[in-house]
């Protein structure tokens, strides 16, 4: 990192607001931890933390407390967070980043077509996610849409951010108001016990989701599934 003759919690702030500005990060990326990019870029920890309170005051970052900075956007930074309630196994909140390990478009099962409201011809979109937290899969995702919904997010040069929903908000104009979701716990399957680096048959907590737009129709339907060990779903009720 060049060091030109100004304060080095300016030239933090300007290399991320760069990264920003440029859609390396878009709204909804979560951002390396406060160490992790002290130790990247060589400066203190306080130098960081005084460069990430100033781009959270100018509203391009987000704060979300126990689970880590976030890309913002003014439009979105509240109300999507409803939907991001994981922890780790004692219940505490976590950072898990997420990464995309398949997208592509496929003939829908009946029961997946009838609840999107699309005829069983048409196609849908499927997107598979692993999180993270730190190094270690916790979590897998397999998430289906209308693809006429979300036309070209099959595509690999499209960047699907840690937020999901903060992409559909902000690409495709599609509110994301509510989500129905059912806890549930299995044995763990061959594919999702190697995603997740567990034996076959592990037990796993699995959360069904069907997610919603205006107008009460459903977007997407969700399966994912976490690590008994490494993973829990915390759910408020008010």
């Amino acid at each position: 990192m060049n060091r030109p003759n100004k304060p080095l919690y300016q030239i933090v702030e300007e290399h991320i607001y760069n990264l920003i500005e440029s859609d390396e990060l878009i709204p909804g990326d979560l951002i390396p931890s406060e160490p992790q990019l002290a130790k990247q870029l060589k400066v203190s920890p306080g130098t960081v933390k005084k460069a990430i309170d100033n781009l959270v005051w100018r509203k391009k970052l987000y704060r979300h407390q126990g689970k880590g900075t976030y890309v913002s956007n003014i439009d979105f930074n509240n109300s999507l967070f409803r939907f991001t309630s994981y922890g780790d196994a004692d219940g505490q909140p976590t950072r898990l980043h997420k990464e995309t390990t398949a997208r592509h478009i496929q003939k829908g099962k009946k029961e997946i077509c009838e609840k999107l409201n699309v005829g069983c011809d048409e196609s849908l979109l499927y997107i598979e996610r692993v999180g993270y937290v730190e190094e270690i899969p916790v979590m897998v995702e397999y998430s289906h849409w209308a693809a006429n919904r979300v036309p070209g997010l099959e595509k690999e040069d499209i960047h699907i951010p840690d937020l999901f929903y903060a992409l559909i908000v902000e690409k495709y104009n599609i509110p994301v108001v509510r989500a129905e979701e059912t806890l549930t716990a299995e044995a763990a399957d061959e594919h999702s016990a190697l995603l997740l680096k567990i034996p076959v048959g592990t037990p796993v907590l699995v959360l069904h989701r069907v997610t919603y737009t205006t107008a009460n129709k459903i977007i997407e339907i969700r399966i994912s599934k976490g690590r008994s060990d490494k993973f829990s779903y915390k759910a408020e009720i008010s």
